[in-house]
């Protein structure tokens, strides 16, 4: 049981600092809703309404996860970069996890804990009106293209 207990105090001040690191608090993570959707697909792009408020979006259909947080948006693939494994969203815990092997994500998609070595995938995306595009031909990997994948992101 003390083995149990000092881990999980040790995942939880990792979380905690990172989180801080970020500028992230429980009531801007924890307040994220979860709903499902589909987007309009024409070729590579994907349409979706931006959304009124912040919260997650998940795309089945395509594969996308579409997040709007604290007045930007993203696009992420729903699959792990570890071993592509489907993610989750943990609303009371206001994180994404691996359903294989529990890494974790924030909202932003940066990789707090876990197996993996990266941050999430993110999709290129841009505004059209009040549509979020994303494109699933951009693909950015945060290890292998930093910049490409810091400017896959839209402002509100």
């Amino acid at each position: 049981m003390p083995c149990e207990r000092r881990t999980f105090l040790q995942v939880a001040a990792c979380f905690t600092l990172s989180a801080a690191a970020l500028g992230l608090n429980a009531a801007d993570t924890a307040a994220l809703p979860i709903t499902e959707g589909d987007g309009q697909q024409s070729g590579n792009e994907v349409r979706y309404p931006i959304p009124p408020s912040d919260g997650v979006t998940i795309d089945r259909k395509v594969q996308v996860i579409i997040v709007r947080y604290q007045s930007h948006l993203y696009a992420f693939n729903l699959a792990c970069p570890h071993e592509n494994n489907v993610l989750k969203w943990l609303p009371k815990d206001g994180r994404f996890q691996c359903t294989k092997h529990d890494s974790q994500y924030t909202p932003v998609g940066v990789y707090t804990s876990g197996r993996a070595t990266r941050n999430m995938d993110r999709l290129g995306v841009r505004r059209d009106g009040d549509t979020l595009v994303v494109e699933l031909d951009k693909f950015y990997q945060s290890d292998k293209n930093s910049a490409g994948w810091a400017a896959a992101v839209v402002a509100l």
